[in-house]
């Protein structure tokens, strides 16, 4: 007896210590292990873990760092250096530590790693010959232990200002996990804020871009919610949910993503969405978890309370129907949405519904198209063109709609293919493959694809087809890209006496098929150029390897086309 219920008071002390986080957490996690990766105090973010992002959701927490960059990052726990990653884009400059309890700490967007980190990277660089790099080490190459300064705060890759992005991952799956559930405490007694909800009219069919949806306007105080003039909504036949809602922390917090959202009918959960971790194949699940439709026209993100079947996030539990309600029964329900913060800040709406067989608004019927499936691979084929969809790619069951339009006056080598329309969310994107007009064929390896608006999607040439593998459907025809990029020095020039300054700078970009290498050469040697895809900035750094005197220097870029830029002068340091 005094076994069991010193168990029962260890599992009440991880409920409050978690709050409203364990209802959806089957998973216990260290609460103590780590600290913080800042010393800034009081902690606030600039973008919450889960949060909804374009094509993904966000996979950590963003710490504000004042507006400013180089403040000091911490090691959070003992640990070894088990990935160094240097990116034009993406993280930029990145840290990854394996700890001895099973989880990986990541820190993203750094200005510069430590010193010993930093050699560690640049012999990297020097070795490959290649400013990005993506290394390994072994856990005796560089140890940590708990609060060493492994690096300073920054605003590198793809960053939109000075910040850390952190994560803890699982070192054996690498699902991405919500830190807020480790112990590191971010202030925050704000419930979350909702705006608006909408009813879905699903009526058995797939939901697209037509699904015919009603809007209600919300009215309430933090933590308590109701429909604006609206008591009761009549509805017929299956209908799903949705819901517009942000969170906020004490302090300078940004409009972060809620925890999770619970939808509840007659006191009896049919959905439930929890942010406690993901894998990083499924993020872009993002666009079956919300109203793409809605989002692409309006960029208001509606979070669904029904889940598409080829939806493949682990995120949703006590569905019923998928979340599709039914009411047909001619009562009155009572419908309550419950929506939690990670804290277990929590606000409530909740409002009636009147089954009513009158209340019918039915779904336009379908253009003429070609059906296809969800769950199975899916092709399109004609003489000119022909597009796969892997399977998995789909939500939902589509009605694809394609059409030929003319070709463009300049720069085109086929005719536009319309596939489809962008409202459809794909997972994994599609192959397309686009019969080339014979006049391309001394250009055959300078093809791609580009849509209307001339942005490239890649491809090559292959058997009279050019082919890619788009992301989104739209309209596409052929192009080539014979012009190199461009150099344009920003504070050297031939002759120029560099004395005194630090680096040479220049800005490189490229009209259609993008960046693909840059190198720089002193007197015939490989230097590292560093490169800001942001900015465009491409700049070399002198060290003592430059000694005073007269030297030959030598940049070249090249697109993914292999056009190829060279820039070749002299001067002195």
């Amino acid at each position: 007896m005094i076994k069991l219920n010193l168990t029962l008071i260890l599992v009440a002390l991880s409920v409050v210590c978690l709050k409203g986080q364990q209802v959806f957490s089957g998973n216990k996690y260290p609460l103590v292990d780590f600290r913080a990766p800042l010393d800034i105090t009081p902690p606030a973010l600039a973008g919450s873990f889960g949060e909804l992002r374009a094509n993904h959701f966000h996979s950590g927490m963003d710490y504000r760092t004042n507006q400013r960059e180089g403040y000091p990052v911490y090691a959070i726990a003992d640990g070894y250096i088990s990935r160094l990653r240097v990116q034009n884009s993406g993280f930029g400059l990145a840290l990854y530590i394996n700890h001895p309890n099973g989880y990986t700490s990541v820190y993203g967007h750094l200005q510069r790693f430590s010193p010993k980190i930093a050699q560690q990277v640049k012999t990297i660089q020097y070795q490959k010959k290649s400013y990005e790099v993506d290394s390994f080490p072994n856990s005796l190459l560089i140890p940590v232990h708990k609060g060493d300064v492994i690096a300073y705060s920054g605003n590198t890759g793809s960053s939109g200002g000075p910040h850390l992005h952190f994560e803890i991952r699982d070192t054996k799956t690498e699902a991405t996990i919500n830190p807020q559930l480790f112990g590191l405490e971010i202030p925050d007694n704000i419930p979350p804020v909702l705006y608006s909800m909408y009813v879905y009219r699903l009526n058995k069919k797939p939901f697209n871009e037509f699904t015919p949806k009603q809007y209600f306007q919300i009215s309430g105080a933090p933590g308590n919610y109701h429909l604006n003039k609206v008591t009761t909504i009549n509805l017929s036949g299956e209908v799903g949910f949705g819901i517009v809602a942000t969170d906020k922390h004490n302090g300078a917090s940004g409009t972060n993503g809620v925890y999770s959202i619970q939808l509840e009918i007659d006191g009896k959960p049919v959905y439930t969405s929890a942010l406690e971790k993901f894998q990083f194949d499924n993020s872009r699940g993002i666009n079956s978890h919300i109203d793409y439709p809605t989002f692409i026209n309006t960029k208001r993100n509606i979070q669904k309370s029904f889940v598409d079947p080829g939806n493949p996030l682990n995120i949703y539990s006590n569905l019923i129907n998928n979340g599709r309600v039914e009411f047909t029964d001619g009562k009155l329900h009572q419908v309550k949405y419950i929506i939690s913060d990670a804290t277990g800040n929590k606000s409530v709406l909740s409002f009636n519904v009147q089954a009513d067989e009158k209340a019918i608004i039915n779904s336009p019927e379908p253009s003429a198209g070609t059906h296809y499936s969800y769950a199975t691979l899916n092709e399109f084929n004609n003489p000119d063109v022909k597009v796969i969809l892997p399977k998995g790619t789909l939500y939902n069951d589509l009605n694809l709609i394609y059409k030929t339009l003319p070709k463009p006056l300049t720069n085109a080598f086929s005719n536009i293919h319309q596939i489809h329309n962008p409202l459809t969310p794909l997972h994994s994107g599609f192959e397309i493959w686009i019969k080339a007009d014979s006049s391309i064929n001394k250009y055959k390896e300078k093809a791609l694809i580009v849509s209307t608006s001339r942005s490239s999607q890649g491809g090559y040439y292959e058997n009279g087809y050019v082919k890619a593998k788009p992301r989104t459907f739209g309209s596409f025809f052929i192009a080539i890209d014979t012009i190199p990029p461009s150099i344009i020095p920003l504070n050297i020039s031939d002759g120029k006496s560099m004395a005194g300054i630090s680096k040479m700078s220049f800005k490189i970009r490229d009209n259609l098929s993008g960046i693909k290498s840059f190198n720089g050469y002193i007197d015939g040697r490989w230097v590292l150029m560093e490169f800001d895809t942001k900015t465009a900035s491409l700049w070399h750094t002198f060290d003592d390897t430059t000694p005073p005197g007269k030297h030959m220097l030598e940049v070249i870029v090249s697109d993914m086309k292999d056009n190829i830029k060279n820039y070749s002068i002299s001067f002195y340091k």
